[in-house]
């Protein structure tokens, strides 16, 4: 199994990016994973929210492959802790065949079309943060769950 994190729009801040690389670096020890960035929607003052999530829907759309388990980070998602979501990467790697999807969304979420080609959602906190930021907590986790699951003591309790 392959883990994907699809992310829209590039990182502006350079500790995100550099903090999103060393977590990546660790994660490649444990398991293929890649990130695929979908450029930034132009002349967004143009458009209203909805249009930008549409457009932003049918860039991720192009990204998802049949056979993909496709998983939004979505503040409506269920929620786990890092031991819990462990448990949850564990499971996925024993029945996703392929890829396992993980989609953060723009700055205004997803349009209607991204919701119907996910299989779940999990929200990473019950507080809001930015799209960018996201990503790095996100890998934080994933890289967290892998050392989790290998007995690693970078998880205390």
């Amino acid at each position: 199994m392959k883990i994907v994190l699809v992310v829209v729009g590039k990182t502006d801040a350079e500790y995100i990016r550099d903090a999103v690389a060393v977590y990546e670096k660790r994660l490649l020890h444990y398991i293929p994973y890649e990130m695929e960035v979908i450029p930034d929607i132009k002349n967004t003052k143009n458009l209203t929210e909805e249009q930008q999530k549409e457009k932003e829907g049918e860039q991720i759309s192009k990204i998802i492959q049949s056979g993909d388990y496709v998983v939004l980070l979505d503040e409506k998602g269920k929620e786990f802790t890092s031991l819990k979501f462990a448990e949850y990467i564990e499971k996925k790697m024993h029945t996703v065949p392929r890829r396992l999807v993980f989609v953060i969304g723009g700055p205004y979420g997803f349009s209607s079309a991204v919701y119907a080609l996910a299989s779940e959602k999990i929200a990473l906190s019950k507080m809001t943060f930015s799209h960018q930021m996201i990503r790095m907590i996100f890998i934080e986790q994933l890289y967290r769950a892998m050392t989790i699951l290998n007995n690693e003591p970078y998880h205390h309790e």
